[in-house]
């Protein structure tokens, strides 16, 4: 029994966990369907705000937010990512790797699907 309620409290501090994780990204609404490509040409920026969320900052403006479908471990920390891709689009079916200091990579990790959003007003 309590081999069980071990193995519960440890996938709800899990839960938690993944959850405070990913409330470091800045409030958004969604402006539009999800899309599974992004034209990697068109990306002027990228923000990471923590292990499972990335915004792309798009030349016009336009802005795309990607949560990863699992932690993806050290990229909230390193704030930094590379990928390889051959068709010039970055898909959810594509993976990132974090890049660690001294050159060494960390983790590569799938993407999801990118989400059009628009940033909510800060509380004034």
């Amino acid at each position: 029994m309590s081999l069980v309620a071990a193995a519960a409290a440890l996938a709800a501090c899990t839960a938690q966990a993944d959850r405070a994780e990913q409330s470091r990204a800045p409030a958004a609404l969604a402006v539009g369907e999800p899309v599974s490509c992004i034209e990697t040409s068109l990306i002027s920026d990228t923000r990471v705000h923590d292990d499972r969320t990335i915004d792309f900052e798009m030349r016009g403006g336009r802005l795309y937010r990607n949560t990863l479908p699992y932690r993806c471990s050290g990229l909230g920390f390193q704030e930094r990512f590379g990928y390889k891709t051959t068709i010039g689009r970055l898909c959810s079916t594509d993976t990132i790797t974090v890049l660690q200091s001294g050159g060494i990579n960390g983790p590569t990790c799938g993407l999801g699907q990118f989400v059009p959003i628009q940033l909510s007003a800060a509380p004034g």
